[in-house]
């Protein structure tokens, strides 16, 4: 009997548990290494188009996704400075009729939870703990990691899905560094009886002021309502999921009107993240071992596309894969031909989104004119180029 490829998968976030996903659905047996003491994700509320929707069906959980997430109707540009709206963009019937799938919201654990059931139940991915991918070698039959416990492990071949800090890339191209945005995103959860009344509405909200933003929609059936408050400013540090300060986060909403900024008052607990990215490279393959996801091209969460660029890097991985019969070298870098454009045109895009949002002066009354002129047809032209892509070479 022929062999079994073997792969190993560093990293157990959405974007690994979906490679692994997809490479055993075509005949690997594939090994995922997570640096936690248990899988699961941090985080709050995702927003998922179409084209994640897509991948899910593709990797074969696309039900069990749906299960899981809430149909708003629209999603809505509100002005932080007037409290009227700009634009919005249905996302009912004719959005699914045009573009093939819904678009949802979805706690990001219960994505990544979707995924790690499909995991666990296949019998060709072995699920490991406490190891942290610090480094990868080739070997004579493919590759090998090593871990900071000091464990090594071995395979045809090595995906690199270990986040926006990934040691693979670091060694890969030798430390490109980290770009900061100067952009702050606190993020929390509130039960639907904390939710004002008067903005517990069924869309995906934002409302776009001077130099920040702010982001709410339902959760869990309703049961919770996700909130993102976004400001930008001169920092410096890199930090991942802190504390959160509430003095800083109120005091940098001050200009906001009193219908939206009254809901940061709210929580008693925040999560801080300190955004950045990194300047699209060329290459993101070396032989028998790639990156995925955030570790090929880490993205700002204004396109709230980082997750499903991930996915849709799963599905064209696993079609190369199989495309290639195996052959890894090639299938590495095929998956890399067809991947580095689309992704890294969302991370430019989603860093003029977040101008767009943080427009102030003239630029703020150019934005509301423009986008307040659009037809929800003009929106779904200008979205085609997204949500109709599934991850798949042409």
């Amino acid at each position: 009997m022929r062999k079994r490829p073997t792969v190993i998968v560093a990293g157990g976030g959405i974007g690994g548990l979906s490679a692994a996903l997809g490479l055993a659905n075509k005949g690997c047996d594939v090994t995922v290494l997570e640096q936690a003491d248990r899988f699961g994700e941090i985080g709050a509320g995702i927003q998922i188009g179409p084209n994640a929707f897509h991948a899910m069906d593709y990797l074969g959980v696309g039900d069990a996704g749906r299960a899981k997430a809430v149909y708003i109707d629209r999603l809505v540009m509100m002005d932080g400075m007037t409290g009227a709206e700009i634009a919005h963009i249905p996302v009912g019937e004719a959005f699914r009729q045009r573009f093939g799938n819904p678009y949802a919201v979805i706690h990001r654990s219960d994505l990544h939870g979707v995924l790690l059931d499909a995991c666990r139940a296949h019998a060709s991915i072995t699920l490991v703990n406490r190891q942290r991918v610090v480094g990868y070698e080739h070997t004579a039959a493919g590759a090998k990691v090593r871990t900071e416990a000091g464990s090594t492990f071995e395979g045809d071949a090595v995906v690199g899905c270990d986040g926006v800090r990934s040691k693979i890339r670091e060694q890969l191209t030798g430390g490109d560094p980290l770009r900061l945005s100067g952009h702050v995103a606190y993020r929390a959860v509130l039960p639907i009886e904390k939710m004002p009344e008067d903005l517990r509405w069924n869309a995906a909200t934002l409302w776009a002021g001077p130099k920040c933003h702010m982001v709410h929609y339902p959760l869990q059936g309703w049961k919770t309502f996700n909130l993102v408050a976004t400001f930008q400013g001169e920092i410096e540090s890199v930090g991942v999921n802190e504390p959160g300060n509430r003095e800083e986060i109120l005091s940098r909403f001050g200009h906001i009107v009193p219908k939206a900024r009254k809901l940061l008052e709210i929580p008693t607990e925040w999560r801080r993240w300190v955004l950045g990215d990194r300047e699209p490279i060329e290459n993101w393959t070396e032989g028998r071992v790639t990156l995925l996801g955030d570790a090929a091209h880490p993205m700002h969460q204004y396109f709230a596309q980082g997750a499903c660029m991930a996915m849709e890097d799963a599905v064209c991985l696993a079609d190369q894969v199989e495309r290639c019969q195996g052959n890894f070298t090639s299938a590495f870098l095929a998956y890399q031909e067809n991947r580095i454009v689309r992704a890294y045109r969302v991370v430019l895009s989603a860093r003029m989104l977040g101008r767009l949002y943080h427009a102030e002066g003239v630029e703020r009354k150019i934005r509301n004119s423009v986008l307040g002129a659009r037809s929800a047809n003009e929106f779904y032209d200008g979205l085609q180029w997204l949500y109709r892509g599934t991850g798949l070479a042409a």
